[in-house]
């Protein structure tokens, strides 16, 4: 965004260009996500409810705005808008799409667009890491590594798993989808440096053999419902937010990345609030575990519910937004704002005296 005594300019930013800014960059999306977290810990960002736009013809589909605001060294206002089509899986292209609009904290023109697949794809992942770099701080290094789910958020998460130095012994795979686990699989295969790669049958066979585990699925309900499978009490990181039961989540030790926001649309901590009438389940929040309010134990099974905030997303994109800027590779689209003038003379008259 110009100066607000200049005419504003607006940009779009390609995926290509976000994958080009964004790709090797895993370290420090990290620490920028986690900064993000501690400001808004700090309640230094504004991040009002998600809204859900549903369709009664379409009833799998969603379209999500996540309207949010960071303040601090570099402010930015803005609106992710991600759409969830699953029905997209059978015309082989990826259930979701999205776009992130920044605006300019000044003059609150809107003053980009970004492509925000990757955007959204990334700050996921980078948040799971850093929850899992501050869950596992008195664990040993997990030694075994299982992903329940293996479409595209799969492959980030392992992308940035892989930058905590655990060196995982061996990997295991489950999807309902034979050729989605074989895929992951081979991923896993050319990334992980000769780890063993097992795809198994069934999701208690993988739960039962990892140290954390991952879950990346599409679950609308939870399907995962045996306390019993977390008996050696591994670190769960629960992306997709509606794989457990509420006997898994009541039986765990549950720390969310925001209270508010994740007690709604039946996650499973949803589901446990509206069964027990209270949120006493919830041990605390991934910022009370940073600052050391918190401590995750060793001997119970610890789980991650991580909502996913708009602020991320924002600080993500913002990060692009300048990077792409300092090499010159935004879009800008020139006369995107018209009739600036607020006031303007009548044809054939002299301005205003």
């Amino acid at each position: 965004m110009n100066n607000s005594s200049e005419t504003p300019d607006f940009s779009v930013v390609t995926g290509a260009t976000v994958h080009q800014v964004l790709d090797g960059r895993q370290q420090e999306v990290c620490e920028l996500v986690e900064q993000t977290y501690l400001l808004h810990g700090e309640a230094g960002t504004v991040n009002p409810p998600s809204y859900f736009l549903r369709f009664p013809d379409r009833p799998t589909a969603r379209i999500i705005a996540l309207p949010a605001s960071v303040r601090g060294e570099l402010p930015v206002d803005g609106l992710k808008w991600i759409s969830s089509f699953p029905t997209n899986l059978d015309r082989g292209i990826p259930r979701a799409s999205a776009v992130l609009i920044l605006n300019d904290p000044v003059t609150g023109y809107p003053y980009a667009c970004l492509e925000s697949s990757i955007i959204s794809a990334v700050r996921t992942a980078a948040s799971a890491a850093v929850a899992a770099r501050a869950l596992t701080g008195n664990r040993p290094a997990p030694r075994r590594v299982g992903f329940v789910g293996t479409g595209l958020i799969a492959r980030y998460l392992h992308n940035y798993l892989s930058v905590l130095g655990w060196e995982p012994q061996e990997f295991g795979v489950y999807d309902l989808s034979e050729e989605y686990a074989e895929s992951f699989a081979g991923h896993l295969r050319e990334t992980t440096g000769g780890a063993d790669v097992r795809v198994h049958d069934s999701a208690e066979g993988l739960i039962r053999s990892s140290d954390v585990v991952v879950f990346a699925t599409t679950a609308a309900t939870p399907h995962v419902e045996d306390p019993s499978w977390f008996g050696h009490h591994p670190l769960v990181l629960h992306v997709s937010l509606r794989d457990l039961s509420t006997d898994v989540i009541l039986d765990s030790v549950n720390v969310v990345d925001d209270v508010e926001h994740v007690l709604k649309a039946d996650t499973s901590v949803h589901l446990a609030e509206q069964r027990t009438g209270g949120r006493d389940f919830i041990d605390g929040t991934l910022y009370d575990v940073l600052t050391g309010k918190t401590d995750a134990p060793t001997d119970r099974t610890v789980v991650f519910s991580p909502f996913g905030l708009g602020v991320l997303d924002l600080a993500v994109g913002h990060f692009v937004h300048g990077r792409a800027r300092e090499t010159g590779a935004l879009s800008v689209i020139d006369g995107f704002f018209h009739d600036l003038e607020r006031h303007r003379s009548p044809a054939g008259q002299g301005g205003a005296r």
